[in-house]
C-alpha cells in the first residue's frame, strides 16, 4: 500500500501515528479487505482496535451492506444468544414476540464482535457452525437458517491462555484467527505520543473555545518515558484533564507529573527477570504448602504410632496367653487323621526402620512400622498341647476334648513331641 493511500485512510478514521507497526496493522486490514476471510484483531485496553473493523468492512465488497459492532462483554450471558440469533415467540420468559438478531439483520453485510473473548462456551459453538455453513437456528426454533456475513472479532485477553484454560474453543480460535491484526501498545510507540497529545489538546480547546495547550521539552520526554497502561483512551483523558483544570497554557514536567498516576493498575513494566522472580514465588510458596502437608501427615503418623503403641502395651498387660487372647490369631492345619484343627499364632511387634531417600527429608522425621513374626506351627502345636495337658491335669481325653482332636491324634502328637514322662 503506497504511503499517501495510510494517511489518507489514517485520515478519515482518526489515526494519529507514523509508527512502523502501527502502520503494517492498517496496511494488513486493507490488504484483507476485498476477502471473505474472518479477521481477529488483538491488543490492549485502549489501542484503537474499533476503528480496525471499519476499515475491513469500509473498503471490501460489503461497504454498501449493513455493520454492526456487538460488545460481547456487555451483553448478559442469558440473553447472548437471543441478541446474536434472534428467538422465537415464547422461547423464555419475556419473549413475548418473534426477534431478529444480528446475525439475520447484518447479512449481506460485517459483523464486528468486540471483546469476542467474553463469549459463553454454548454460544462459542453456535457462532462456530455460523463461521463455518453460514448457519444458524433462533433460540426456541427447530429451523435451520442461512446468513452470509463477514466477522471481524477483537479481544484484548491472550487467546492462548484462555485457550489452555478451557475458557475458549481451539477450533472457534483458530477459525476467527484467519487473518490477525495486533495493534500495538502505545508504550512501543513512543514518537507518536506527542501527536496524540497535540491532536487531543487541539480537539479540547476547540470544543471548549479556549487556547490549546502545550509542552516544553522536558514534559514531552515526561510523556514519553510514561508507561500508559490505559494507552490512547487514557493519554485522551488526561490531556482533557490538564486542558480544563490548568490556568497555565504551557505545561512543564512538574505540572504534567501531577496528573500521572504512580499506583495505577499495570504501571510497572513487566521485564523477564520480574517474570522469573514471580514464577520463583510461586514455586517457593507451593513448596511450602507441600512442606506443610508433609508435616501434617508425619504428625498423624506419629500419633497413630503413639495409640498403637499404648494399645499393644495394654494388651500385652492385661491378657494371658491362652487360644482366646488378643495376642492370638487363629489358623487351622489338619491332622495325620485328616481332622481339621484351629490353631493359635502368636505374633509378635518388631519395629522396623524406613529410609526415606528422596529430596526434602531433612525435615521428615524416619518412621517406625510394626511387621508380623510368627512361630513355628509345630511350636505352637506343641506348646498347646502341653497347656491343654496342664489344665485338665494330664487327663488325655478332657485335653483332646478342649483341643477339638481325637484321644488318639493326642496321643500320636504327644509321642511325636516326646511329651510322655
Amino acid at each position: 500500500m503506497a504511503k499517501h493511500s495510510l494517511q489518507q485512510v489514517k485520515q478519515r478514521f482518526g489515526i494519529i501515528g507514523n509508527d512502523p507497526k502501527l502502520d503494517r496493522a492498517i496496511d494488513v486490514a486493507l490488504q484483507v479487505a476485498p476477502t471473505d476471510l474472518s479477521v481477529l484483531i488483538t491488543g490492549e485496553s485502549g489501542t484503537g482496535k474499533e476503528n480496525f473493523p471499519q476499515i475491513v468492512h469500509q473498503y471490501s465488497n460489503r461497504k454498501h451492506g449493513p455493520y454492526f459492532a456487538i460488545n460481547c462483554g456487555s451483553i448478559p450471558e442469558g440473553t447472548i444468544d437471543s441478541e446474536l440469533f434472534g428467538h422465537e415467540k415464547g422461547s423464555f420468559t419475556g419473549a413475548t414476540g418473534t426477534r431478529k438478531g444480528y446475525f439475520e439483520v447484518a447479512d449481506e453485510g460485517t459483523l464486528f464482535l468486540d471483546e469476542v473473548g467474553e463469549l459463553p462456551l454454548p454460544t462459542q459453538a453456535r457462532l462456530l457452525r455460523v463461521l463455518e455453513s453460514g448457519e444458524f437456528i433462533k433460540v426456541g426454533s427447530s429451523k435451520v437458517e442461512k446468513t452470509n456475513v463477514r466477522v471481524v472479532a477483537a479481544t484484548n485477553l491472550d487467546m492462548i491462555k484462555a485457550v489452555e484454560r478451557g475458557k475458549f474453543r481451539e477450533d472457534l480460535y483458530y477459525r476467527l484467527n484467519s487473518v490477525p491484526i495486533r495493534i500495538p501498545p502505545l508504550r512501543d510507540r513512543v514518537e507518536d505520543i506527542p501527536l496524540l497529545f497535540r491532536k487531543f489538546a487541539g480537539d479540547c480547546a476547540e470544543k471548549y473555545m479556549m487556547p490549546p495547550i502545550t509542552l516544553t521539552d522536558d514534559a514531552k520526554e515526561k510523556l514519553k518515558s510514561y508507561r500508559w497502561p490505559g494507552n490512547v483512551r487514557q493519554l485522551k483523558n488526561i490531556t482533557e484533564q490538564i486542558s480544563v483544570i490548568e490556568q497555565e497554557r504551557l505545561i512543564t514536567a512538574d505540572i504534567l507529573q501531577k496528573y500521572l498516576p504512580n499506583n495505577e493498575v499495570g504501571m510497572l513494566p513487566v521485564s523477564v527477570h520480574q517474570i522469573h522472580e514471580s514464577e520463583q514465588k510461586s514455586f517457593a510458596n507451593e513448596r511450602e504448602i507441600l512442606y506443610q502437608v508433609l508435616f501434617d501427615m508425619k504428625k498423624d503418623i506419629t500419633d497413630l504410632k503413639r495409640v498403637v503403641k499404648s494399645i499393644m502395651e495394654d494388651s500385652a498387660q492385661h491378657t494371658s496367653y491362652n487360644p482366646t487372647s488378643s495376642e492370638m490369631h487363629s489358623s487351622s492345619i489338619i491332622t495325620n487323621d485328616n481332622t481339621r484343627v484351629s490353631v493359635p499364632v502368636k505374633y509378635e511387634a518388631v519395629p522396623k526402620k524406613i529410609n526415606l531417600d528422596e529430596p526434602e527429608r531433612n525435615n521428615i522425621q524416619e518412621a517406625t512400622e510394626y511387621e508380623e513374626s510368627t512361630l513355628s506351627i509345630s511350636d505352637v502345636e506343641k506348646e498347646m498341647i502341653m497347656k491343654a495337658l496342664e489344665r485338665h491335669n494330664g487327663k488325655r481325653k478332657l485335653a483332646a476334648s478342649d483341643l477339638g482332636i481325637s484321644e488318639r491324634t493326642l496321643y500320636r502328637k504327644i509321642k511325636e513331641y516326646s511329651l510322655l514322662g
